[in-house]
């Protein structure tokens, strides 16, 4: 399961992994989280179809465990492809998994939820915007209120537009190192022209 939504969204969620109803329906955030996830974006008078969405992991982990080290490792390279293909202003990171992996960092979602940053994710920069995972906020009021006061600062996030970019170098161009055929010599006057040769050999 890659993701759903707007190809070229200006706003991307970036999840943990799939659930058992995101499983079974080939679609990220279905099940209660997604339903709240849905709302608070009402909230903001936005909707599901301009955004885009998915996970680290791209298949379930057994029995919904948290996922390995070397499951994320294996999975990363589509999510930087993912980046870079949207090409989005503002990715939000749902949890300690996105977040410590966008980050390469181990600092937990608790102290960084709410706080932008500049980050560069890949060959682009983007405005890098941590928010606890709407699963976390389902049955703890404290984190659904701290959740939805965080969702309502991503208009203004956006319309910031997109951070500085990193100058890209032009490629420099291939030198043909093939060496110029010399020059034929002048025929004589009255000299006739060689034959042609047949491509035989």
């Amino acid at each position: 399961m890659f993701g759903a939504g707007n190809a070229d969204a200006d706003l991307m969620f970036i999840g943990e992994a799939p659930g058992a109803n995101e499983d079974r329906m080939g679609l990220p955030f279905v099940g209660q989280a997604g339903k709240l996830l849905d709302k608070l974006l009402a909230e903001v008078s936005m909707d599901r179809k301009e955004v885009f969405i998915c996970n680290i992991l791209k298949c379930r982990p057994p029995d919904n465990r948290d996922p390995h080290p070397n499951e994320i490792e294996a999975c990363q390279d589509y999510l930087w492809r993912q980046v870079d293909l949207i090409e989005p202003t503002v990715i939000c990171t749902l949890g300690n998994f996105s977040t410590k992996l966008l980050r390469a960092d181990s600092t937990g979602i608790s102290r960084l939820h709410g706080y932008e940053e500049v980050r560069i994710i890949g060959p682009r920069a983007v405005r890098l915007y941590p928010l606890y995972h709407p699963a976390a906020a389902l049955y703890t009021p404290s984190t659904l209120e701290a959740l939805r006061k965080d969702f309502h600062r991503i208009p203004d996030l956006l319309a910031l537009g997109p951070p500085e970019q990193p100058q890209s170098f032009e490629p420099i161009p291939e030198i043909d190192e093939t060496p110029d055929e010399p020059d034929e010599p002048p025929l004589a006057v009255g000299e006739p022209e060689p034959a042609a040769q047949l491509g035989l050999f």
